[in-house]
């Protein structure tokens, strides 16, 4: 579909606009005053309106050609960030990177390496993603993020994915201060602890076969979101069961959650960065090799 609207007749009014007349144009964009003069009386023409009021002794702009201008900067804006980012993707940056970060992680672990990139003042968009047990292997298989913070090996599928281990997630089970578990005598057994419900993250997969984890049989469950919600229906006393050990130390610290003893005790888990081996992005092995090295995210584990 043809349009008389050009980005040249565009710069054009931008130009006029901001230099205050047609000669002042013409400077900035190093063409006579005729040829923006002809620019202007084309883009009326095609248009079939007027862009500028000739009537007094300056040419000022129409409530037509005032608007035109002003979404037209949009349009410049949006062919600006275009040519950017094509430049940038030929270069090997990608103009967006999902990153999947495993609900046993905080997000703000990631914070750190989020800066240092923004640092280097490359537009790539930078998405974070929060999924939990086997969600996070599932949303790097079907390509819902790019790179998984914290991917395990119990849930992993067949494919061709590179990791790095980046270290162990304990465990502890915990139950608020006035829980009844909190008092009763330790180890606690399966039938002790079945009579309460259990607090669960739910599983994010799509596809993949979910997972949990310290649910026994016949045990009630109330199921929230993600780790964080978990974490608080356990100190509000509603819900038992295992946490991250690292995600809860000010809790245990201050007695607003009690560790207790069980007789099935659950293994740490190592945690990996996870990728398509394929992908080399420039942004996302930027975040891989940072991220390895990363003394935040080592902080909630034990290497």
């Amino acid at each position: 579909m043809h349009t008389a609207i050009t980005i040249d007749a565009l710069k054009v009014l931008d130009a006029i606009d901001r230099k205050g007349s047609f000669a002042g144009a013409a400077g900035e964009l190093f063409r006579v005053p005729s040829a923006i003069s002809y620019t202007v009386q084309k883009l009326e023409e095609d248009l079939n309106i007027a862009i500028y009021d000739r009537s007094g002794h300056r040419a000022t702009l129409t409530p037509a050609g005032r608007y035109l201008l002003e979404e037209g900067r949009t349009l410049l804006e949006a062919a600006e960030n275009l040519a950017h980012t094509t430049k940038q993707v030929a270069q090997g940056w990608e103009t967006r990177l999902r990153i999947g970060f495993n609900s046993l992680l905080p997000a703000e672990c990631l914070f750190p390496a989020i800066k240092a990139f923004n640092d280097l003042n490359i537009p790539v968009e930078v998405q974070l993603v929060e999924e939990v047990f086997a969600g996070s292997w599932d949303a790097l298989q079907s390509r819902r993020i790019d790179l998984i913070v914290g991917a395990d090996q119990l849930s992993k599928p067949a494919g061709t994915f590179t990791t790095k281990a980046l270290g162990k997630m304990n465990f502890v089970y915990a139950v608020a201060p006035d829980h009844p578990l909190a008092s009763a005598p330790q180890p606690l057994t399966e039938e002790d602890i079945a009579r309460y419900p259990a607090a669960v993250a739910a599983d994010t997969s799509r596809s993949l076969p979910p997972g949990h984890a310290g649910i026994f049989r016949r045990q009630r469950t109330i199921t929230v979101a993600n780790i964080d919600q978990k974490i608080a229906v356990q100190r509000a006393g509603l819900g038992v069961g295992w946490l991250p050990e690292s995600r809860i130390r000010s809790q245990l610290r201050e007695g607003q959650l009690i560790a207790v003893d069980v007789h099935d005790v659950r293994q740490p888990i190592m945690l990996h960065l996870a990728r398509h081996a394929e992908d080399q992005g420039k942004a996302l092995m930027w975040f891989w090799k940072h991220l390895s090295q990363s003394e935040e995210l080592s902080s909630w584990l034990e290497t």
